[in-house]
Protein backbone atom coordinates (compact mmCIF):
# COMPACT_ATOMS: atom_id res chain seq x y z
CA UNK A 1 0.00 0.00 0.00
CA UNK A 2 1.20 3.71 -0.70
CA UNK A 3 1.04 6.37 1.78
CA UNK A 4 1.71 9.87 1.16
CA UNK A 5 2.42 12.30 3.78
CA UNK A 6 2.25 15.53 3.36
CA UNK A 7 4.59 16.67 5.90
CA UNK A 8 6.61 20.18 7.65
CA UNK A 9 9.82 18.52 9.23
CA UNK A 10 9.55 21.85 10.52
CA UNK A 11 6.74 20.68 12.39
CA UNK A 12 6.53 19.00 15.64
CA UNK A 13 3.04 17.74 15.06
CA UNK A 14 4.03 17.12 12.05
CA UNK A 15 7.17 15.18 13.07
CA UNK A 16 5.33 13.01 15.92
CA UNK A 17 2.93 11.71 13.05
CA UNK A 18 5.31 10.78 10.62
CA UNK A 19 7.42 8.91 13.97
CA UNK A 20 3.98 7.79 14.86
CA UNK A 21 3.53 5.62 11.54
CA UNK A 22 6.93 4.41 11.46
CA UNK A 23 6.59 2.99 14.80
CA UNK A 24 3.13 1.40 13.66
CA UNK A 25 5.24 0.01 10.35
CA UNK A 26 3.70 2.00 8.00
CA UNK A 27 5.95 3.40 5.37
CA UNK A 28 5.38 6.69 3.55
CA UNK A 29 6.33 8.68 1.51
CA UNK A 30 6.75 12.00 2.65
CA UNK A 31 6.02 15.27 0.06
CA UNK A 32 7.79 17.95 1.90
CA UNK A 33 5.14 20.72 0.71
CA UNK A 34 7.41 23.48 1.93
CA UNK A 35 10.13 22.68 -0.23
CA UNK A 36 10.14 24.65 -3.73
CA UNK A 37 9.62 21.12 -5.50
CA UNK A 38 7.16 19.64 -2.98
CA UNK A 39 4.52 22.78 -3.00
CA UNK A 40 1.44 21.81 -3.60
CA UNK A 41 -0.71 23.04 -6.44
CA UNK A 42 -4.40 24.20 -6.85
CA UNK A 43 -5.77 20.80 -8.08
CA UNK A 44 -3.76 18.90 -5.99
CA UNK A 45 -5.29 20.86 -2.60
CA UNK A 46 -9.19 20.46 -4.83
CA UNK A 47 -7.94 16.72 -4.42
CA UNK A 48 -6.91 16.62 -1.23
CA UNK A 49 -10.18 18.18 -0.02
CA UNK A 50 -12.35 15.67 -2.09
CA UNK A 51 -10.09 12.75 -0.22
CA UNK A 52 -10.48 14.33 3.05
CA UNK A 53 -14.54 13.89 2.40
CA UNK A 54 -15.19 16.76 0.11
CA UNK A 55 -14.70 19.70 2.76
CA UNK A 56 -13.71 23.15 2.30
CA UNK A 57 -10.09 24.10 2.18
CA UNK A 58 -11.00 26.05 6.28
CA UNK A 59 -10.68 22.23 7.33
CA UNK A 60 -7.08 21.94 6.81
CA UNK A 61 -5.64 25.61 6.57
CA UNK A 62 -3.91 27.39 9.00
CA UNK A 63 -6.35 30.62 9.94
CA UNK A 64 -3.51 32.58 12.10
CA UNK A 65 -1.13 32.38 8.93
CA UNK A 66 -3.96 33.41 6.68
CA UNK A 67 -4.47 36.47 9.63
CA UNK A 68 -0.64 37.37 9.79
CA UNK A 69 -0.21 37.90 6.56
CA UNK A 70 -3.28 40.45 6.11
CA UNK A 71 -5.17 38.51 4.18
CA UNK A 72 -9.69 38.08 4.75
CA UNK A 73 -10.17 34.49 6.93
CA UNK A 74 -13.56 34.81 4.91
CA UNK A 75 -12.28 34.84 1.79
CA UNK A 76 -14.15 32.45 -0.76
CA UNK A 77 -12.97 28.31 -0.65
CA UNK A 78 -11.57 29.28 -4.68
CA UNK A 79 -9.46 32.25 -3.26
CA UNK A 80 -8.01 30.32 -0.34
CA UNK A 81 -7.54 27.29 -2.43
CA UNK A 82 -5.38 29.89 -4.38
CA UNK A 83 -3.60 30.81 -1.34
CA UNK A 84 -2.87 27.82 -0.25
CA UNK A 85 -1.05 27.20 -3.53
CA UNK A 86 0.64 30.35 -3.41
CA UNK A 87 1.78 30.00 0.06
CA UNK A 88 2.17 26.74 2.02
CA UNK A 89 2.13 28.40 5.43
CA UNK A 90 -1.62 28.18 4.62
CA UNK A 91 -2.16 24.35 4.83
CA UNK A 92 -2.21 22.48 8.20
CA UNK A 93 -0.08 19.35 8.86
CA UNK A 94 0.33 16.27 8.39
CA UNK A 95 -2.13 14.96 6.04
CA UNK A 96 -1.82 11.05 5.26
CA UNK A 97 -3.42 10.09 1.85
CA UNK A 98 -3.96 6.65 0.87
CA UNK A 99 -5.79 6.09 -2.60
CA UNK A 100 -8.65 8.24 -2.71
CA UNK A 101 -8.89 8.75 1.64
CA UNK A 102 -7.04 11.28 3.25
CA UNK A 103 -7.06 12.51 6.92
CA UNK A 104 -5.55 15.49 8.60
CA UNK A 105 -3.38 14.43 11.33
CA UNK A 106 -4.54 16.53 14.53
CA UNK A 107 -3.98 15.22 16.92
CA UNK A 108 -1.66 12.55 15.09
CA UNK A 109 -3.45 9.59 16.26
CA UNK A 110 -6.25 10.68 13.30
CA UNK A 111 -3.44 9.37 11.12
CA UNK A 112 -4.03 5.79 12.30
CA UNK A 113 -8.05 5.80 10.90
CA UNK A 114 -6.70 5.48 7.37
CA UNK A 115 -4.46 2.22 7.88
Amino acid sequence: MTYILIHNPACSTSRKGLALLRERGVEVTERKYMNASGHLSEPELRDIAEKLGNVSPRDFSRPKNIIAEGLDPQMSDDELFAAMAENPKFIQRPILIKDDKAVLGRPIEKLLDLI
